[in-house]
């Protein structure tokens, strides 16, 4: 894969996070944000496809520990927007940050966290009584048409290699991150809505879905030394499957 988080992949996967998202959730948004601060905003794309679907005047604070990708994010978000960044590990975020701010977003975070950091973040939000909508959390489901006797088995151990433990104890939610931010929040007191938002690859989408399905095989492999997925991984890439790769929206509401 191009990186997780380089401009080159984020840029890759911006039109397919686009189409996947949840656009009915913003309907359900409280009234009066004018405040959003996107956390591990990478290159912006989320506020690209959010902030032109709310009223203005808006301001955007840019959360991410890396400044060349808050150079990217600052630089392209849209006109009229005001914005601000904040070089930090988003989880350490507190309820005095959150002064003045009405939501809270993210995309394809969560599962990147521990359950005790959505606990401490949960917290935060609930504390400052700020609304989040949470984008494109992997659920690790994935359909492939057509299917592959070996797609369960690749699925299984890319599964087992996002709720990995890395160094320092950190344990990956991983694809229990969606669902398990859903409970924090309903026992936080949060009116939480949930939607299925599923990317739609295939060989429409040639570039994206060589590029992920590169990742995802590596993932397994680096989970699984003693699968060898050689002969899997070329299969798919000779004859592009359509992929409906499963993700989750989290919208909750402090009201």
């Amino acid at each position: 894969m191009t990186g997780e988080f380089s401009p080159d992949w984020l840029a890759l996967r911006e039109p397919a996070d686009a189409a996947a998202r949840a656009g009915d959730l913003i309907a359900a948004l409280p009234a009066g944000i004018t405040e959003i601060r996107d956390l591990g905003c990478g290159t912006g794309s989320l506020g690209r496809w959010l902030a032109p679907q709310l009223p203005s005047p808006q301001v955007w604070i840019l959360t991410d520990r890396d400044p060349r990708l808050l150079e990217i994010a600052a630089d392209r978000m849209p006109d009229g927007v005001s914005v601000g960044v904040d070089e930090r590990d988003v989880t350490a975020l507190t309820a005095d940050d959150l002064a003045g701010t009405g939501l809270v977003t993210c995309s394809a975070l969560l599962d990147l966290l521990t359950a005790g950091e959505v606990e401490d973040l949960v917290a935060v939000l609930a504390q400052a009584r700020t609304s989040a909508l949470f984008t494109l959390s992997v659920t690790g489901r994935v359909r492939f048409d057509p299917a592959d006797p070996r797609d369960a088995e690749v699925e299984a151990a890319f599964n087992e290699h996002q709720r990995r433990e890395e160094t320092g104890g950190r344990r990956l939610l991983g694809p229990d991150a969606p669902a398990f931010a859903a409970a924090a929040f309903e026992k936080a007191g949060a009116r939480v809505l949930v939607r299925d938002t599923p990317w739609q690859l295939g060989p429409e989408l040639p570039e994206l879905t060589a590029e992920w399905l590169r990742g995802w095989t590596g993932a397994a492999r680096e989970q699984r030394p003693d699968l060898d997925l050689d002969d899997y991984l070329e299969r798919r890439l000779s004859s592009l499957p359509h992929a409906s790769v499963g993700h989750q929206d989290v919208l909750a509401i402090f009201e």
